[in-house]
């Protein structure tokens, strides 16, 4: 959902957590990216599981430093890919909500 005026995309986690453009994430505690060179794909590893992930859900993990609030993260993919930044931070809002849920992304505020 997108704030009328603001431009800034805002969604509850399943945790009650607000996720918007000023939240900032990081890994949840135990969960690292790797490369599997194996079957040539990064993963999140997490304790008893692991998640193949695209492109775009690598590059959003890897912009979580646990310092950046989701608008800049969201300004910065939308230079790089050229699109328009209300949907690349709606579309960032949603990953975020959608992995904090299953405990791999924490939010630091």
């Amino acid at each position: 959902m997108t704030g009328e005026g603001t431009g800034e995309a805002a969604a509850a986690s399943g945790t009650g957590v607000a996720v918007t453009g000023s939240t900032v994430a990081r890994l949840a505690r135990g969960v690292r990216l790797r490369e599997d060179p194996v079957r040539g794909q990064t993963v999140l590893l997490a304790p008893e599981r692991a998640l193949a992930l695209d492109e775009i859900a690598v590059a959003i993990v890897k912009a979580l430093d646990g310092t950046r609030d989701l608008d800049t993260i969201a300004a910065d993919f939308a230079r790089q890919f050229e699109a328009p930044k209300d949907q690349v931070l709606a579309d960032v809002i949603a990953f975020i909500r959608e992995f904090s849920d299953r405990r791999l992304l924490e939010i630091v505020r």
